[in-house]
């Protein structure tokens, strides 16, 4: 079939049976109201699945139907097609050569974008038919932010030289939405979004400025020359978020909500004064995908099974621990989310509110008018709740408060900041908690650490160092010899790391007869060596050496956030 002429999709899916009639004039109907593809209105309403609708395409057309997340492309080739045209047509440039481009299409059959194309390249055409999904991410891939970022830069240098004003008057007046600034932000929020990035560190030097996005846990460095925009940055950073731009000593920590790609982000940024300026932090929150319930955390099944059956306890202390940014927050809302009900009274006192839940009431720490974790736990205990959320146990009133509710009817969870689950309630006993309310209260510890994963696209297989697998075998009493290790070889999906996304890595305590003895007698080594002798209880390094084992994520990683790689 010739792809220069007109089809009608619709009509050719019905003659083929791969719909009915009845079917095509329901997606008709449903495409008037939204204006979307008719195809994507078929796979909205489950009447075909993408990849059923791709494959007829590639029959009909008689074009091949691509995987591009594993079609190799060059970053120079695929931007010949500026980023506006490529995502106005939803389309990639993946081969230029002398005389025809190829193209990944989502939609082929789209004789506009075809003749739009065929004008702007001057060659002729070959298509090629891919998922939306994968296109789409493709592009938030390739059409990256980093060299505007860095011309932006340049432009805001020159602004700045050349205008002999106050830069504050500059930077506060109303009539600023096309200055560099402005756009330099607009771009930087643009490229952390596509590369989903959890933070932002701006960081001035003595003669560069250097900007950090933190991917899987890992911070990757763009450096500027143009150190002096740092100020300018930086004050518009706090009008943002109603911050004192003229406060330059003191540390101020703020929040804002920004939309970008069509996507709410909450931000909350930490400004702190350092040598060369103030360095700026921003962590970002990404609320458009709404909250995520337990069966998708990726909590492995005999860990989710015995967590499931303590959160729905009537009463008593759940804590959940790990290091800062290790995903307690999300696990607790989960929890809370699966917990929620209709007859179930909910109150938290966090720092911050992260996330608004339906239902529940969320009150936010305030110390400066001596709102605290403690004086809001005292007044919740009076609102007559069921559950309470405690966003930290920072202090030895906080942690006291929250255990006499626990005992005293109540469900309560918390979170803290420590390395694992047995050291979670060894940390109370030292925070001056008596042993046996604790023991009177504590039902379960989960602790987290999160691993970044292969990336799927290169992974292979990898011979491991001698002294890796030696240590492997020493900490597990296992022999791996004959087990086959990977690593991903680094691709254009990964960004040539090795890896994309990350997985929770868990341990969960039981508490049984034998640990609640030894907290009674505040004995920490007592505790320490019945937890480890305790029925399923599995540690950090045994969780992530099976994920290593299944080519989940590397022995490195392993190594690392074990700390057994120092």
């Amino acid at each position: 079939m010739d792809i220069t002429k007109k089809i009608r999709i619709g009509d050719l899916l019905v003659q083929n049976r791969v719909i009915t009639h009845d079917q095509l004039l329901s997606a008709l109907a449903e495409q008037k109201k939204t204006g979307r593809k008719l195809g994507r209105t078929l796979i909205d309403l489950n009447f075909i699945k993408e990849t059923d609708l791709l494959n007829f395409l590639s029959r009909q057309l008689q074009i091949p139907f691509l995987d591009i997340t594993r079609h190799p492309r060059s970053t120079e080739t695929v931007k010949i097609l500026p980023e506006s045209m490529a995502r106005r047509f939803r389309v990639m440039l993946l081969e230029n050569n002398a005389a025809d481009v190829l193209l990944a299409m989502a939609d082929p059959t789209d004789l506009m974008a075809l003749d739009e194309l065929t004008r702007l390249l001057k060659k002729s055409i070959r298509v090629a038919v891919v998922r939306e999904s994968d296109l789409l991410a493709s592009i938030d891939q390739i059409y990256r932010r980093t060299a505007e970022i860095g011309v932006l830069a340049g432009k805001l240098r020159s602004e700045l030289s050349e205008n002999d004003i106050d830069l504050t008057s500059l930077l506060t007046s109303e009539e600023v939405t096309d200055a560099p600034v402005v756009k330099l932000l607009q771009s930087l929020f643009e490229d952390a979004v596509q590369a989903k990035a959890s933070d932002i560190h701006i960081e001035p030097d003595e003669k560069v400025l250097r900007i950090r996005q933190r991917v899987d846990g890992v911070l990757i460095e763009q450096v500027l020359d143009e150190v002096n925009i740092a100020s300018a940055v930086v004050i518009r950073l706090k009008l943002i978020a109603g911050l004192n731009i003229s406060e330059k000593r003191l540390p101020q920590d703020g929040r804002f909500n920004i939309r970008v790609k069509g996507r709410t982000i909450d931000v909350r940024i930490s400004m702190l004064p350092v040598q060369h300026g103030e360095s700026v932090v921003m962590r970002l929150l990404d609320h458009s995908h709404g909250l995520l319930n337990l069966d998708h955390l990726g909590i492995p099944t005999t860990i989710l099974t015995r967590f499931r059956k303590h959160i729905k306890s009537p009463h008593g202390l759940i804590l959940v621990t790990g290091p800062t940014g290790s995903g307690k927050t999300t696990t607790l809302y989960a929890a809370l989310n699966e917990v929620n009900k209709p007859e179930t009274k909910i109150i938290t006192a966090e720092d911050p509110v992260e996330y608004s839940l339906p239902r529940v009431n969320q009150a936010q720490v305030n110390e400066k008018v001596g709102l605290t974790f403690a004086s809001i736990l005292r007044s919740a205990l009076r609102q007559d709740p069921d559950i309470i959320l405690v966003g930290e146990m920072r202090d030895n009133e906080t942690a006291e408060i929250a255990i006499r509710a626990s005992i005293t009817g109540h469900l309560v969870f918390s979170t803290l900041h420590t390395n694992g689950a047995i050291e979670t309630a060894t940390r109370l006993l030292d925070m001056g908690v008596e042993g046996y309310i604790l023991a009177s209260a504590l039902r379960v510890i989960i602790a987290q650490r999160l691993v970044r994963r292969i990336c799927e696209y290169c992974v292979e297989p990898v011979e491991i160092e001698p002294g890796q697998l030696i240590w492997l075998e020493n900490s597990q009493h296992k022999d791996y010899a004959h087990v086959v290790f990977k690593h991903g070889r680094g691709c254009h999906q990964c960004s040539h790391t090795g890896y994309k996304g990350r997985i929770g890595v868990y341990e969960l305590l039981d508490l049984r007869t034998e640990t609640l003895d030894a907290l009674r007698r505040n004995d920490s080594a007592g505790f320490t060596q019945a937890a480890i002798q305790t029925p399923g209880y599995v540690s950090f390094i045994s969780c992530a050496a099976e994920y290593a084992e299944q080519g989940i994520t590397t022995v490195a990683e392993v190594l690392r956030i074990t700390g057994a790689g120092e």
